[in-house]
């Protein structure tokens, strides 16, 4: 698992994704089979299917990226869906928690109170 701030892929309206910043670090991780990629830049929730360098998608060694800027003060919109984006919200200020096990991960976001919006799963690592 890996965390820096500008996403390479992004459907945030405010700055989309930043493949001047992020594409030769994604190269690096995903040539080392890095499993999770989270950033913040964008002001909202968005989870993405496991994808490799160039967004096309890779079940079998992609990197799953989280756009978790929910922590600002004014949350952003989305623009134009990003390919592979599986889930977005942009009206809930909350975490994202992870549990990291041998061999697999699990996500969680938990919303601040009064919210109900939430996202989890699990994954295997590669």
């Amino acid at each position: 698992m890996v965390y820096f701030h500008h996403p390479l892929f992004s459907s945030g309206a405010s700055h989309g994704g930043s493949p001047d910043r992020a594409k030769a670090i994604w190269d690096l991780l995903y040539s080392y089979d890095a499993d999770v990629v989270v950033n913040g830049h964008e002001h909202q929730y968005e989870r993405f299917a496991p994808q490799d360098p160039n967004g096309v998608e890779d079940a079998a060694r992609g990197i799953r990226q989280f756009v978790v800027g929910t922590g600002s003060r004014k949350l952003g919109g989305f623009g134009t869906t990003v390919a592979n984006s599986e889930v977005r919200n942009s009206d809930t200020h909350g975490v994202i928690k992870f549990t990291l096990r041998q061999g697999s991960y699990e996500w969680e976001f938990v919303p601040v109170a009064g919210k109900t919006f939430t996202d989890s799963g699990s994954h295997d690592c590669h």
